[in-house]
């Protein structure tokens, strides 16, 4: 049994005296025990050794104690087991040599057997779980499957991914044949680590906001969708789309356990759009956490009032920012912690 237990029943809509606390990207960049070890080993290197995959995983529940820890992996862990090659460039980010933007290109994307192409990622969650003691739960993670094809077609980051639409329009054929791997091989990778331990799955749409509404029912949710009905049974599932507030009506209804919000969506209106009745997670901007710790500590009481401390997660609307000092991330957490109506 796990200790605190707080995550998974505000996950199930049960009332708690404090709303649970985690956020993303909690593992890495801005701790200076990660940087010691960013020192030392590569990108890809870190995500495929367990040892370390679980150290980076458990430290920021050392120096913070969030209510869930999230494993430290990479969504494009996916593309790379899909016979994609995904190359991690310093001061560049992520880099595909090969972009898919052909049906020749996509002949040569298999779906693969994920307990072996992916067996570090299960090995990781196995050393993480023996590491947190059954303290807080485990959460682990995917990129929807846009957000994967984005990477996929454009073969770098972008502010548009103008060549993933243009694929997406031009040759809605090959699109959908990738983005149907994507989610074939997904679902098979979440299956697996909720088998190897996870209490919870989070699915990325971090470019979901790109497209519009109709193209966003089209091109991105009907697959989040396979995914949600394919886990739900399995371990809680939650959907963070970010700048997609236009579609929290259809998430709420898809049976998601929570939906992530982020910043650009009020507390009212994230509320409204999802009837209500579901578990929120977010918003805080992350560079608020720019702000004095004693003004991070009056925005999250705020906030708190506003979702409400029922059915909510608190968490920041993006992943945490490389520059956050050590001590603003604390005054975020320390605030839900001493959190009381």
């Amino acid at each position: 049994m796990i200790k605190n237990d707080l995550f998974l029943r505000a996950l199930k809509g049960e009332t708690v005296d404090r709303p649970p606390v985690w956020m993303m990207r909690q593992a890495g960049r801005y701790l200076p025990e990660f940087m010691e070890i960013r020192e030392k080993y590569d990108f890809f290197k870190r995500c495929r050794t367990p040892e370390l995959a679980s150290e980076i995983t458990v430290q920021p529940i050392r120096r913070y104690g969030m209510d869930a820890a999230i494993l430290f992996s990479d969504i494009l862990v996916i593309p790379q087991a899909m016979n994609i090659e995904v190359q991690m460039k310093p001061n560049f980010g992520p880099y595909l040599p090969n972009p898919i933007r052909s049906q020749k290109d996509l002949d040569t994307v298999i779906v693969p057997d994920v307990d072996v192409a992916l067996d570090y990622v299960m090995q990781a969650i196995k050393a993480t779980k023996e590491k947190l003691n059954d303290e807080v739960p485990l959460i682990g993670f995917a990129g929807s499957p846009w957000t994967i094809l984005c990477y996929c077609v454009q073969g770098q980051g972008s502010k548009t991914f103008d060549k993933a639409k243009e694929l997406c329009f031009t040759q809605p054929v090959v699109a959908h044949g990738l983005l149907q791997k994507i989610t074939d091989t997904t679902i098979a990778y979440l299956k697996a680590k909720v088998k190897a331990g996870v209490d919870a799955v989070q699915v990325f749409d971090s470019w979901g906001g790109m497209l519009s509404p109709v193209d966003y029912q089209e091109f991105s949710w009907k697959y989040i969708q396979q995914i949600i009905d394919a886990l739900k049974e399995e371990a809680p599932v939650i959907v963070f789309g970010k700048g997609c507030w236009f579609a929290l009506g259809d998430m709420a209804k898809s049976g998601a356990a929570a939906l992530g919000v982020d910043w650009t969506c009020s507390a009212r209106n994230a509320r409204y759009l999802t009837g209500g009745t579901i578990t929120l997670q977010g918003n805080f901007d992350p560079a608020r956490l720019l702000s004095p710790p004693s003004e991070i500590k009056k925005m999250v009481t705020q906030m708190i009032k506003e979702f409400g401390k029922d059915k909510y997660i608190v968490n920041l609307g993006h992943g945490i920012l490389p520059n956050i000092p050590v001590e603003n991330a604390k005054a975020f957490i320390d605030a839900v912690k001493t959190y009381s109506e």
